[in-house]
């Protein structure tokens, strides 16, 4: 809303002091020319922003102006509390929200418990692109109108319209009631039912959705712990590849990527772990394994490690000594 926007440039302004149109259209996620068009409807209803000219210019509040703008809206305060329990506040399109949060939560304090704050936070940095290993991370690409739709539709209890693409189908339009969302390494999921019947959705493969004015027919109160664990019981009692793998430590996070569930986990000695592992198929499973070399043993099924086998011989007989 533009309210929420016309107060985040004001905090803005309030706590990093002179900045840009292009920076304030960076942060507020907008564009220069509707910065522009903020900046000239809070001049006109009396806050006192202007403007330096020049290379260094910019815009500016006068010194000493303060007002109460504090007050979090629906969102922001979600986002809050999405991201103190750790679950995700991006994964679920709320970082927008959070930004504009902090900058009220940050304005709220006093004036010697601001100074040096914006510094202090730049000294963490949680989740980054890359790892030590220079691996980056694979982000979902989920439509923020896609998002915005899923999340009112689950909040709001309404029913969900959805076109939801599956892998090797042909997308397809679904009406679910909705339950709930859940972020699991990075990939979201929807918690929903279809005419009664349980189903999972990865909402990267909603193509688009529309919350419905019917209410969804789901329970009051929504237990999503047992209610995921229920249903990653059924998902790993498929007909799945269970496999036991020894792996190198500093290589684990990378098979967990790749398999479809942990069973269980033993750590061994000399930085390996023992895992049992659900994979798709054994195709899946050779592949996955592949990748990691000598790092990593496949210690059952037995087709899986004549299948390992024989692809390695048939590479040493390629690659070998005429």
């Amino acid at each position: 809303m533009r309210a929420d926007r016309l107060v985040s440039l004001v905090l803005l302004l309030r706590q990093r002091g002179r900045m840009t149109a292009g920076a304030l259209a960076e942060e507020l996620e907008v564009s220069v020319r509707t910065v522009l068009r903020d900046i000239e409807a809070l001049s006109t209803a009396g806050v006192p922003v202007y403007a330096d000219r020049g290379r260094h210019g910019g815009f500016s509040l006068l010194p000493g102006f303060r007002t109460e703008l504090t007050g979090l809206n629906h969102d922001e305060a979600l986002a809050l509390l999405t991201a103190g329990s750790g679950r995700g506040e991006k994964a679920f399109g709320l970082g927008g929200a959070l930004a504009s949060a902090m900058r009220k939560v940050v304005d709220a304090l006093p004036e010697d418990r601001r100074a040096g704050l914006d510094d202090a936070a730049r000294r963490f940095l949680v989740e980054p692109e890359t790892d030590l290993l220079s691996r980056r991370a694979v982000a979902e690409d989920v439509p923020g109108g896609v998002m915005g739709e899923v999340r009112h539709a689950v909040l709001r209890g309404h029913r969900l319209h959805l076109d939801y693409a599956a892998p090797d189908r042909p997308p397809r339009s679904h009406v679910v009631d909705p339950i709930g969302l859940v972020t699991v390494r990075g990939r979201t999921y929807l918690l929903a039912t279809r005419a009664g019947d349980d189903r999972t959705y990865r909402v990267s493969r909603i193509l688009a959705a529309r919350a419905l004015p019917e209410a969804a027919e789901r329970p009051a109160r929504a237990d999503l712990d047992r209610i995921w664990a229920e249903r990653t019981a059924r998902f790993l009692s498929e007909d799945h590849l269970d496999v036991l793998v020894r792996v190198r430590s500093s290589r684990r996070e990378e098979l967990l990527t790749t398999a479809l569930g942990v069973r269980a986990e033993t750590p061994e000695a000399d930085n390996w772990a023992r895992l049992d592992l659900t994979f798709e198929d054994q195709r899946h499973a050779v592949w996955a394994l592949w990748q990691l070399g000598g790092d990593a043993e496949a210690l059952a099924p037995d087709t899986l490690r004549a299948a390992l086998r024989d692809r390695a011989a048939q590479l040493a007989a390629r690659y070998g000594d005429s």
